[in-house]
């Protein structure tokens, strides 16, 4: 059998996903979570063989989940599902240690069929996904940018930013300045959207 892990924010979403692979004679669905903070701990209690990760989860998002799991169980296998085939998200998603990359539009046969290949240790990714973030790149902002970024989705000042990630008011201000130049925007909001947009956050 191959045990699996579902992480998915959105409950109707796990729950037919989890219906549909209980269909497959040879998959067990043996743990579903909603948060990205929880996969790394409902991993060690449940070992799975592979782990469906979503990348938009409340917490940790899916990318951060899936480099913490592949640290703390290197034998789970993952794939990201996504409805966002970005290739910002599909290249961090990679860099982090994914084996495969699905978007939520595939067909149920496909999906069934990745799992399979990912457990065998094959890696399974979009041709067209992978040819546009090569195109791409794996976006221009540092980790520090995107780190500042985020934070600045929340709309929170410099001071609170700098506080939040243990930095100085005046490395917020380089960190977002660079991010706001980089994007092409006019201000940090925008930037942020951006980046979201392109799969860089």
């Amino acid at each position: 059998m191959i045990r699996v892990l579902l992480a998915d924010d959105q409950a109707l979403v796990r729950g037919a996903l989890a219906a549909m692979l209980a269909l497959e004679p040879d998959i067990e669905v043996v743990a579903q979570v909603g948060w990205g903070d929880e996969v790394v701990e409902a991993a060690r209690r449940a070992r799975p063989d592979v782990a469906l990760i979503d990348v938009q989860m409340p917490g940790m998002d899916g990318l951060a989940a899936t480099a913490e799991l592949r640290a703390a169980l290197p034998s789970c296998r993952v794939v990201i599902c996504t409805t966002f085939g970005r290739p910002g998200y599909f290249a961090r998603a990679m860099e982090n240690g994914a084996a495969g990359f699905v978007v939520k539009d595939s067909s149920p046969e496909h999906l069934v069929d990745t799992v399979r290949r990912v457990h065998s240790g094959l890696r399974v990714v979009d041709p067209a996904l992978a040819a546009e973030s090569l195109a791409s790149g794996a976006g221009p902002l540092t980790a520090r940018e995107r780190d500042v970024l985020r934070q600045a989705r929340g709309g929170g000042t410099v001071a609170e930013i700098a506080r939040a990630l243990s930095l100085s008011n005046g490395t917020v201000r380089n960190h977002l300045s660079s991010a706001i130049g980089k994007t092409g925007a006019s201000t940090r909001a925008e930037a942020a959207l951006i980046a979201e947009e392109y799969g860089w956050l």
